[in-house]
Formats: C-alpha cells, sequence, structure tokens
C-alpha cells in the first residue's frame, strides 16, 4: 500500500524488466514503435497490481478504466537481447489515472524512451464517463476523497 501523509500525494512506482525478444524487431532490427504500449501495459498492470486494483478488481467494484491517450517520445532505438527496465509512476488520480513511464538500458541506464497514458473511470451500469475518480481509487490509495 503506498504511503500518503496528510494529504500528499502517495508515490506509487513500479519497475519491471523486459528482454527484448525477436518478434519485437522491425526489418530495421530494431524495437517497433507499436511495442511500446505493449511494454507499458505490462508495467501499468504491476502497477494497479502494487495498490490492489488491477483490471478484474476495478471490474468488481463498477468501472472500467480505458486508456484514452497515448504519448511516446523515443530518444534511442532498442535492439534485440537488450534488457529494458520500465517504470510505471502514478501521477494523477483525482479526475483521471496519468501513468507515466521512463525506459531504460538496464546495463548503461541510458533512457531509451518515455511516455505516458491516461485513463479514465466509466460506470459500467450507464456506460457514463465519471468526471471525478471513484471513491474506491481513493480508499486503494489510502486516501480520503475531496
Amino acid at each position: 500500500m503506498p504511503e500518503a501523509v496528510a494529504g500528499l500525494a502517495p508515490r506509487v512506482a513500479v519497475e519491471i524488466e523486459i528482454q527484448v525478444q525477436f518478434y519485437d524487431l522491425d526489418p530495421l532490427e530494431i524495437v517497433w514503435h507499436g511495442n511500446y504500449a505493449r511494454f507499458f501495459e505490462q508495467a501499468r498492470c504491476a502497477l494497479l497490481d502494487k495498490i490492489d486494483y488491477n483490471y478484474a478488481r476495478m471490474r468488481d467494484s463498477g468501472y472500467m478504466w480505458p486508456v484514452v491517450d497515448l504519448h511516446v517520445r523515443f530518444v534511442r532505438p532498442a535492439a534485440f537481447g537488450q534488457i529494458l527496465v520500465i517504470r510505471a509512476e502514478l501521477v494523477e488520480w483525482e479526475n483521471r489515472l496519468l501513468i507515466a513511464y521512463v525506459v531504460t538500458d538496464k546495463g548503461s541506464k541510458e533512457r531509451l524512451t518515455k511516455g505516458q497514458t491516461v485513463q479514465v473511470a466509466v460506470d459500467m451500469a450507464t456506460r457514463e464517463m465519471c468526471f471525478v475518480s471513484p471513491r474506491i481509487l481513493f480508499e486503494k490509495l489510502g486516501l480520503t476523497p475531496l
């Protein structure tokens, strides 16, 4: 459970490792740009597991959280066999989930890619978007909703 101190934002972050596989590559023999969305998803799932609010728990709480925005900034390419560290950090949660990502080379610590995703809560019963994150998210973060 993340720690929150008197109204301060909780610091929730995880790091996962991925070894670049042959099927991750494009004809230039570097990681195909579309695979970064998958790498981000793997890190995001680890982050959501950390706060005990993964996709199954979201569904069980009556909300779905679709990704509505994805940004990726490519700095340097990743290649076959390279071990990548993908860090995901929860940046915003009051009205949306904004998760920031940084992809680095495990050996050199060089930053290769950064990005972010935005997810919004949608009430599964009404299919309406929530303009404030549901209480359950605040509870999982150890916070009291405003």
